[in-house]
């Protein structure tokens, strides 16, 4: 099993952190996040690893991993930027993560134990962290619904109440080539433009649209984060230091 981590994009919410860098070398607890989802790919056994890069890419090579460059990084979105990488989900399963969150190796498990086409993780408990780095979770957070059988039925959309969000997507998930397959099948029906905006999290609601694949939620309960803004960061920190 592969993994890719998607670092293509500024993170210009961040503001002054990225002028000089990119997002993942942003520092969180005395490393980069570059460095946390590369420790927790290889404690979980995975050492065959690729970035898909984009803005500043010159710091990132030079790392033991293999590039995927996305010259459009600017103008495209995430999914655009994993497709840079197809030579690897057309031929592997591979785990695909963000490159601005962190997590523990126990998160990557699950999504290699996990048999399905298509997987995510997701954390059942997101709500105190959404409280601690947003005055109102609702403006950032997006609907998260599950099936009975552990499957989405809805994801990305703007809520209207917290009981709209059965879990927050985490950013990290398991492509199949068979998933990949469906995946392209999307985003060839798509005019160029809306291509090139898509996010994954619409992408995963049209694969549920379509009915031919269903989208496996996987439960972590472990320590994760995303960081959007520096003010992510002094949240985090201080959980980490209160702990």
């Amino acid at each position: 099993m592969r993994a890719i981590i998607l670092a293509a994009g500024r993170g210009s919410r961040m503001k002054s952190l990225t002028d000089e860098r990119p997002k993942c070398l942003v520092e969180f607890s005395g490393k980069s996040l570059l460095e946390w989802q590369l420790g927790a790919l290889r404690e979980a056994g995975i050492n065959q690893i690729a970035i898909v890069t984009g803005y500043k890419r010159e710091f990132l090579v030079g790392r033991s991993l293999v590039e995927f460059y996305n010259p459009r990084w600017a103008e495209t979105n995430m999914v655009s930027s994993l497709a840079r990488a197809k030579t690897w989900l057309v031929s592997d399963t591979c785990i695909v993560s963000y490159a601005d969150i962190f997590y523990e190796s126990s998160a990557v498990s699950l999504l290699m134990n996990c048999a399905a086409p298509l997987a995510i993780t997701y954390d059942p408990n997101w709500l105190g962290s959404w409280q601690e780095r947003f005055a109102n979770p609702l403006l950032d957070a997006e609907t998260f619904r599950l099936r009975p059988e552990g499957t989405l039925s809805e994801i990305g959309n703007r809520p209207k109440s917290i009981e709209e969000i059965e879990g927050q997507y985490m950013g990290l998930l398991r492509i199949t080539p068979e998933s990949w397959a469906e995946i392209r099948r999307i985003r060839a029906d798509l005019p160029r433009l809306e291509r090139d905006q898509m996010h994954m999290t619409g992408t995963l609601q049209k694969i549920i649209d379509a009915g031919r694949m269903a989208v496996r939620a996987v439960r972590y309960d472990g320590s994760w984060g995303e960081v959007d803004s520096p003010g992510d960061l002094r949240a985090y920190e201080a959980r980490r230091n209160a702990s």
